[in-house]
């Protein structure tokens, strides 16, 4: 079973792009050449994107291999498909990496016991629900990735399969 995604490099240093393109090549089992243009969103740094084909979990994959560099502002999404559901990481160097669960319509899925552990924190005082509700949507990141995203729109999009 495979499923499909696409990889968005938001916004990555010059000297890191070579290194993004080594550490998906090493989950993808493939050579990774990006198509690299300048990010005008935030000078002197670059963006990438490309979609990919693979087996369920190399979303997960691209995001852990990405995930340790610092300056570097990602999102990863994945289809759902007949045995998994989709998903979307997403990354910046302030907030750390996101994980949501995605159903077949787009919608994020949240898991019971992430809401009552919201609902906990809420009823103890220590955040409020909107707050909490917030993050276990992504609202930050969203927030923090959007003019990085809109700075993208018309940029070219690779195919990259992968034989399994």
């Amino acid at each position: 079973m495979t499923t499909r995604g696409v990889l968005y490099v938001h916004a990555a240093p010059r000297a890191l792009c070579p290194h993004v393109e080594w550490a998906v090549a090493g989950v993808l089992g493939v050579r990774v050449s990006l198509d690299w243009i300048r990010q005008p969103a935030a000078p002197g740094t670059w963006r990438a994107e490309f979609s990919w084909q693979g087996e369920p979990g190399t979303a997960s994959k691209l995001a852990s291999a990405l995930r340790g560099w610092h300056l570097l502002r990602f999102e990863v999404t994945a289809e759902p498909c007949a045995t998994a559901e989709g998903e979307r990481y997403s990354a910046t160097p302030e907030l750390g990496i996101f994980h949501a669960v995605i159903g077949m319509h787009g919608d994020i899925l949240i898991p019971e016991d992430r809401l009552r552990a919201a609902m906990l924190r809420a009823g103890r005082g220590e955040a409020d629900l909107e707050s909490e509700l917030s993050r276990l949507l992504g609202k930050p990141w969203d927030d923090e990735l959007e003019p990085f995203r809109y700075a993208g729109e018309g940029a070219p999009v690779r195919w990259l399969h992968q034989v399994v």
